[in-house]
C-alpha cells in the first residue's frame, strides 16, 4: 500500500491532509500523520487508526486546522510587510495589477463589443486563467494588507 491508497481515508476527516499524500510530499506528510496518531509511519497502521480510533480524526482534523491557521498567519505576515514597505512599486503592485486587469476586462467586455458593432472591428486582449489566479491573490492581499494597516496604525495610537 502507498500513500496516495489511503488518501481517500485521511481525506475524509483533513482534506487538505488526504489530497496532499498523493502529491510528491506524501511520504513525509504521512509520516507526520502516524507520528501524531502515535503509530507506524505505514499507510496501513494510518489507515486502521483511522478506522479503528475515533480520536484519530480529531487529531488528523486539530492538525489540519492548526496547519490552515498558521499558514493564513503567515501570508498576512507578508502581505502587512509588502503593504508597509518603503518601496513606492513593493506597496502598490496589487493595486497596479488590479487596474490593468479592470483595463483588459473593461475593454475586452464594454469596449471593443460596441467598437466591434460600430465599426466592423475591435481589438480584445487575451486574459489568461494565471492572471485571473494573480487578480484573486492580489485581491484577497490588497484586502488582507488593508485590514492590517488599520490594525497596526490602531495598535499604534493605542
Amino acid at each position: 500500500m502507498r500513500w496516495a491508497d489511503v488518501k481517500t481515508t485521511v481525506g475524509k476527516v483533513a482534506p487538505a491532509l488526504g489530497g496532499a499524500l498523493a502529491g510528491p510530499g506524501g511520504a513525509v506528510l504521512g509520516g507526520m500523520a502516524a507520528r501524531a496518531l502515535g503509530v507506524e509511519a505505514t499507510p496501513e497502521a494510518v489507515a486502521k487508526a483511522i478506522h479503528t480510533d475515533p480520536e484519530a480524526a480529531v487529531k488528523l482534523a486539530e492538525i489540519e486546522a492548526e496547519t490552515r491557521r498558521a499558514t493564513l498567519e503567515a501570508q498576512a505576515k507578508v502581505i502587512v510587510a509588502e503593504a508597509q514597505g518603503q518601496s513606492w512599486l513593493q506597496r502598490n503592485w496589487r493595486p497596479i495589477l488590479m487596474l490593468t486587469i479592470t483595463a483588459i476586462v473593461a475593454n475586452n467586455y464594454i469596449l471593443a463589443p460596441y467598437l466591434g458593432a460600430m465599426f466592423g472591428s475591435s481589438l480584445t486582449l487575451d486574459l489568461p486563467e494565471r492572471l485571473w489566479d494573480l487578480m484573486t491573490l492580489g485581491v484577497g492581499g490588497y484586502i488582507a494588507g488593508r485590514t492590517g494597516e488599520k490594525l497596526m496604525h490602531e495598535y499604534k495610537s493605542r
